[in-house]
C-alpha cells in the first residue's frame, strides 16, 4: 500500500518542470544583479573608450607632473613598478614597461582602471578627466614596442 505522505510519481514529474524554470528565473535575475553591482558593465564599456588626447609635449609634461606626484612611489620612475612603496603592497603595481600585456590594454581600460582603481591602488576620480587621459597617454611612453 502506498505510503500517503508520498504525492504520487505523476505529482513530482508535474512539479518539476515548474520549479526548474523558478530556478532558472531566480539564478538569471541574481546573475544580472550581481553584474550591474560588480562594474563589469561599465569596465566593459570603458574598454570601447577612446583617448582624445594626443600625445603632445604640453600634454606629456602634465602628466608627467601628476605621474611624478601620483604614481611614481609605486609604479617607479621609469614605470617598472618598482617604485620606493612597491614592496609595502598586497599587490604588485603593473610594469608599464611590458609592451605584451600594455599592447593588450586599450586606452579605455587603462582610463578606467586610474579613475576607479583597484586595489590596492585608489582611485583618482578626484583628477579631471583630460588629467586622466593624460596619464594614459603618458603611461603609453614607458612600454618599447615588442620585437618582431
Amino acid at each position: 500500500m502506498p505510503d500517503s505522505r508520498t504525492p504520487p510519481l505523476e505529482n513530482r514529474k508535474n512539479l518539476l518542470a515548474p520549479v526548474l524554470v523558478t530556478f532558472l528565473i531566480v539564478a538569471i535575475a541574481g546573475g544580472i544583479v550581481l553584474y550591474s553591482f560588480s562594474g563589469l558593465g561599465e569596465r566593459a564599456r570603458a574598454k570601447k573608450l577612446k583617448n582624445p588626447v594626443t600625445a603632445t609635449p604640453a600634454a606629456l609634461d602634465a602628466a608627467r607632473a601628476i605621474y611624478q606626484s601620483r604614481c611614481e612611489n609605486c609604479h617607479g620612475a621609469n614605470g617598472d613598478g618598482r617604485g620606493p612603496k612597491a614592496t609595502e603592497l598586497s599587490v604588485a603595481p603593473a610594469d608599464f614597461r611590458n609592451a605584451r600585456v600594455m599592447g593588450n590594454a586599450t586606452d579605455g581600460e587603462l582610463y578606467w582602471q586610474i579613475t576607479k582603481g583597484a586595489r590596492p591602488m585608489p582611485s583618482f576620480e578626484s583628477l579631471s578627466e583630460e588629467e586622466r587621459w593624460e596619464l594614459v597617454t603618458f603611461i603609453r611612453t614607458f612600454a618599447q614596442p615588442a620585437a618582431p
